[in-house]
């Protein structure tokens, strides 16, 4: 399940994609824009975190229930990916306060505007992690990446029960199982055979690291409209076509949807698998001051969206986050 790149562009700004492969193909999706100064709890407990939103953003929920991909106005890209082999930890065993694992990326959105920010106030995390079940009864194990305007990169996975960060601009791809780690180390193999002879194939997440390492590393360099094009090129060559999932390994699933999201244009861009067209919504033309309400569309509604969709959005409550 799930693929992500952090694409350079000729002068040197950001793109972000992604690709959400999951395997439940009737999981409903929405997008969601979120204003400044929202009062957030990390769940329905009294001690669950909270805290006020300083950054307005643009999502995509899965179940109604949590924050899978985003970016907010400073131009920080959130992006949630499965991994099997996730391990938060017993939340009842800490005295930290509670999030739901459906908040984690919103978290990093309404709060930071770097990654370096987020990074940084990560060094003790200030909440324990809770992780239920997912409502198709999948385990909700995931991890996250972080992108902002500068190319800073961050991958932060919970590996039995601690929170490890890789930061740096070199962390341009991630996709799913294994650990970060042995993900990097997988694909300092293959580079050492080189793409242009061999690559493997299959759909697992180990393949498709390093055959998108190597499109990314390959391809040339775009600005504008090419940048976008050569962003979805490799998304989609990446993807998973439907029909192919093996439900006994949800890391091994039929691409749903791509998000691109242009870092300094600050522009969200979509494509269903289920819909002939991309659209897109430019943050600029939301209102995301506080006070401001809350929106949403539904990604596969009964209307094809295209181009620019700020206008389709409709008022609608915050989802409330999975909970056990």
């Amino acid at each position: 399940m799930c693929t992500r790149i952090l694409y350079n562009t000729a002068s040197g700004a950001f793109i972000t994609g992604r690709g959400m492969d999951w395997s439940d193909p009737k999981a409903p999706f929405k997008l969601y824009s979120f204003p400044r100064g929202l009062e957030r709890r990390g769940g329905p407990v009294d001690n669950a975190i909270v805290w006020r939103s300083k950054y307005g953003s643009v999502i995509c929920s899965i179940y109604d229930g949590g924050t899978t991909d985003g970016l907010n106005e400073q131009g920080l890209v959130a992006n949630v990916l499965y991994l099997a082999e996730a391990d938060f930890g017993d939340p009842a065993k800490s005295d930290k306060p509670l999030i739901s694992i459906g908040a984690w990326g919103q978290y990093f959105l309404d709060n930071f505007a770097t990654v370096a920010e987020a990074v940084e106030g990560m060094q003790d995390p200030p909440f324990a992690v809770v992780a239920p079940l997912l409502p198709n009864g999948r385990a909700a194990a995931v991890h996250l990446s972080l992108s902002d305007t500068t190319g800073d990169s961050a991958i932060l996975e919970y590996v039995d029960g601690e929170l490890v960060i890789h930061h740096g601009a070199q962390y341009t791809v991630m996709t799913n199982s294994p650990i970060y780690d042995q993900q990097l180390a997988i694909n300092a193999y293959w580079e050492l055979i080189g793409g242009d002879r061999m690559l493997p194939g299959t759909i697992n997440a180990a393949d498709r690291y390093v055959r998108v390492s190597y499109l990314l590393k390959s391809s040339p360099k775009y600005d504008g409209r090419m940048a976008i094009a050569s962003v979805f090129s490799i998304m989609r060559a990446i993807g998973v076509p439907i029909g192919m999932e093996d439900p006994d390994h949800p890391n091994i699933s039929a691409t749903l949807w791509r998000s691109v999201i242009d870092h300094q244009a600050r522009r969200y861009y979509f494509e269903s698998a289920f819909q002939p067209t991309v659209y897109w919504v430019d943050l600029a033309n939301l209102d995301l001051a506080e006070g401001a309400g809350s929106m949403s569309v539904i990604v596969d509604g009964p209307n094809n969206l295209a181009g620019e969709i700020s206008g389709a959005f409709e008022p609608a409550e915050p989802f409330t986050w999975l909970w056990p």
